[in-house]
């Protein structure tokens, strides 16, 4: 039963995802894959099976419906996605990178290059003298979000 319950949880609340926090920043950010402990693993697991008893209770066109919509609204929040008053860099880049993550997950794979320019056009006209500069000295093609967030 309590099995039952969590996966319920999963499917209303969403997936969970194992966090890890840069010390140097204090910020959190998904873990990779190789990083995941036991608890963390048990957890994907169980987001696995939330998934499967979806999938299984659907037919295959309202599935194909239901991952569009998905995609769609995460590809909304994306172009969408602007710097908000009070929010620093590290959490636009939380922001951010969950959405990025989760387009990932749905198979929406977004040049590295093109990420790096959607943050440089989302911040605010404060921040056009270090938008300008970045862009005059940085090599847009190669800058990776990590460094971008350095800067």
């Amino acid at each position: 039963m309590t099995g039952d319950s969590e996966l319920w949880d999963i499917i209303c609340d969403g997936p969970h995802v194992p966090m890890k926090k840069l010390e140097e920043i204090g910020l959190m950010v998904p873990k990779g894959r190789k990083e995941y402990n036991n608890i963390d693993r048990k957890a994907v697991e169980k987001n696995y099976r939330a998934k499967k008893i979806l999938m299984c209770g659907i037919g295959p066109d309202e599935y194909n419906r239901v991952l569009d919509c998905d995609t769609a609204k995460l590809t909304t929040e994306y172009e969408l996605f602007r710097m908000k008053d009070d929010e620093s860099i590290q959490d636009i880049h939380t922001r951010f990178t969950s959405i990025i993550n989760e387009l990932h997950s749905l198979g929406v794979v977004i040049p590295r290059n093109e990420l790096v320019r959607k943050i440089l056009s989302v911040l605010y006209g404060s921040w056009e003298s270090k938008v300008n500069a970045i862009t005059e000295a940085k090599d847009l093609q190669t800058l990776t979000m990590d460094e971008l967030i350095g800067i």
